[in-house]
């Protein structure tokens, strides 16, 4: 008889035992769950304090460049304008310039910018614009300067794409990142040899290209109406 009570009363020992256990792990388990996402949310609170927006400037778009362009695999934007589109082969030996072109593509910068410039078998200038939006966007990449890089071998042969130099302050022809020019000549325009540096080249679309020299312009070679480049993409 009191074998059987002690029996009954270790039964009753071991289930409070088991009921305390699986109680302990459920408030383990839920606990455990809570801090994991409470240290993720901490986490990611950190990551966006620190956070900071990235702005190119004068000492640092060089060395940014550099690095960039390593990492890229794709050297062809295609370029689409209200009048139609061509497709631009970039050369891989002008590795800050070709990266500065991808980088802004990939920014979004040329659209909606503008063939402001249009100036008669010569050349077409593109990428910018009079609306407030364009001066947005260059404020919130940056201010910066690219260095002529004008000995690799390449000329302005017709359908050559090369970056004008900034009028501003500029004794030394540094390149103003933020637009590009097209040769539409024929042959070329090989004054501008050593002046102003080659990055690329039409594949495709040249047509389209001569379509928009041939547009009417008004004073400063501003067109008449507006060519809009509607959307810049890298392609492969």
């Amino acid at each position: 008889m009191l074998l059987k009570k002690y029996i009954s009363l270790l039964t009753l020992l071991l289930f409070f035992i088991g009921c305390n256990e699986k109680s302990k792990n459920n408030v383990t388990n839920k606990t455990t769950k809570e801090i994991v996402i409470d240290s993720v949310v901490i986490d990611s609170s950190k990551i966006k304090a620190k956070e900071e927006k990235f702005e190119l400037t004068e000492d640092n778009a060089i060395d940014f460049f550099f690095n960039y362009n390593k990492t890229l695999t794709e050297n062809k934007v295609k370029i689409t304008t209200n009048l139609g589109s061509f497709t631009i082969q970039l050369f891989g030996n002008v590795p800050y310039h070709k990266a500065n072109f991808i980088y802004l593509t990939k920014k979004g910068y040329f659209n909606n910018t503008q063939f402001h410039r249009v100036v008669k078998n010569f050349i077409i200038q593109g990428g910018n614009s009079d609306d407030l939006a364009t001066s947005k966007k260059r404020k919130e990449i940056g201010r910066y300067l690219l260095p002529p890089d004008t000995r690799k071998g390449h000329k302005h042969h017709r359908g050559v794409v090369s970056m004008p130099s900034s009028e501003i302050n500029n004794p030394h022809m540094l390149a103003s990142p933020y637009e590009f020019f097209i040769v539409v000549t024929k042959p070329g325009s090989y004054h501008l040899d050593g002046e102003y540096t080659p990055f690329g080249k039409v594949i495709q679309g040249m047509d389209i290209v001569d379509k928009i020299n041939n547009q009417k312009v008004g004073k400063g070679d501003w067109p008449s109406s507006n060519i809009y480049i509607t959307k810049a993409e890298v392609i492969k």
